[in-house]
């Protein structure tokens, strides 16, 4: 299963899982469509935006897992 950490690159997470996109744009960081994306991490992009990190991280993750999850019962 995909996951990130505070060093994935935010393009990363756009490639690996399309519809984390909307958790970034949902608190203000529109960083998904820029051309930083390709060269920015999510540590770098929180502390940008004012995010804590740890806690973005763990929210990722659990929309990606619980993502995974409904994709592996259909």
């Amino acid at each position: 299963m995909y996951s990130v950490t505070k060093d994935t690159l935010i393009a990363d997470v756009v490639e690996n899982a399309p519809e984390a996109a909307g958790l970034f744009q949902a608190i203000g960081m529109h960083c998904v469509g820029c051309a930083m994306a390709s060269g920015e991490c999510i540590e770098d992009a929180c502390a940008e935006y004012g995010v804590n990190v740890e806690l973005f991280v763990n929210k990722l993750n659990e929309y990606i897992a619980k993502k995974a999850a409904v994709a592996a019962q259909n």
